[in-house]
């Protein structure tokens, strides 16, 4: 169940606020038309995680109207993904917002402590593919988890990869990201007894086909257990590892 909702049943069997309150809580406007969006305000309670904004594309000036209906509605911290520096710094002088350059991500309020069930891993085969990665990381840290980078551990020197066989093997969910061949998706879902994400990135060379490569070789992984988001969505990995890591 929705974590939100369920502190919220919680605290009307402890008689922390009323049954007629709690209605209300969770009968409030679904969504706000603000012209040019509609904020959803309901997702936390049908996904257990509230909407995130998608910064490209998106004026200043809009990102700061949707953040607004946001913060005015309860929600703390909002992300806001592929946002470049220029947008954050007019965004960021009418809110507190911390910027992440390389991941191209914006985050507005603090970081939550972690309430997952373990730490999910986010590696990468090289340090080229760390924005992709960083965009993971910092997508599951704003909700709600624990998280451990390994960085530039690809199979080109397997034994960086091996030299951290005990924060791989003691992981909850595992995003593996890398372009290229694609290779170490295959080799961490060789390794761990978790669930593992891979990633391709738009990184190599021409017959890499801006991540497509290693796309393919993903999906065609041998080892168990691999699922596959599209290319550089590390959004994408970091959002579904944190579902995995809330499965209570």
């Amino acid at each position: 169940m929705n974590s939100g909702v369920k502190k919220l049943l919680e605290a009307v069997q402890a008689g922390e606020i009323s049954v007629e309150e709690a209605l209300i809580r969770i009968k409030a406007e679904p969504f706000e038309d603000i012209g040019y969006a509609k904020v959803d305000l309901h997702r936390r309670v049908r996904q257990g995680a509230a909407e995130v904004i998608y910064g490209a594309g998106k004026t200043p000036e809009q990102i700061s109207g949707i953040l607004d209906v946001m913060k005015k509605n309860g929600q703390d911290p909002v992300l806001i993904t592929r946002i470049d520096k220029e947008a954050a710094e007019a965004v960021g002088k009418s809110c507190e917002l911390t910027y992440y350059p390389q991941a191209k991500v914006g985050i507005a309020g603090k970081l939550p402590e972690p309430d997952g069930i373990g730490t999910i891993v986010v590696a990468t085969g090289g340090t080229s593919d760390i924005p992709v990665a960083e965009e993971a990381a910092l997508t599951a840290q704003v909700l709600g988890n624990r998280v451990a980078r390994l960085y530039d551990v690809g199979v080109a020197g397997l034994h960086r990869t091996l030299a951290h066989l005990d924060e791989i093997m003691g992981a909850s969910v595992i995003i593996a990201i890398a372009g290229m061949e694609g290779a170490l998706a295959s080799v961490i879902g060789g390794l761990a007894d978790c669930p593992v994400i891979a990633v391709p990135t738009s990184v190599g060379y021409g017959a890499s086909f801006h991540g497509l490569s290693a796309l393919l070789s993903m999906l065609n992984s041998c080892a168990s257990g691999v699922s596959v988001v599209n290319i550089d969505n590390g959004f994408g990995a970091g959002y579904l590892a944190s579902m995995i890591n809330h499965m209570k």
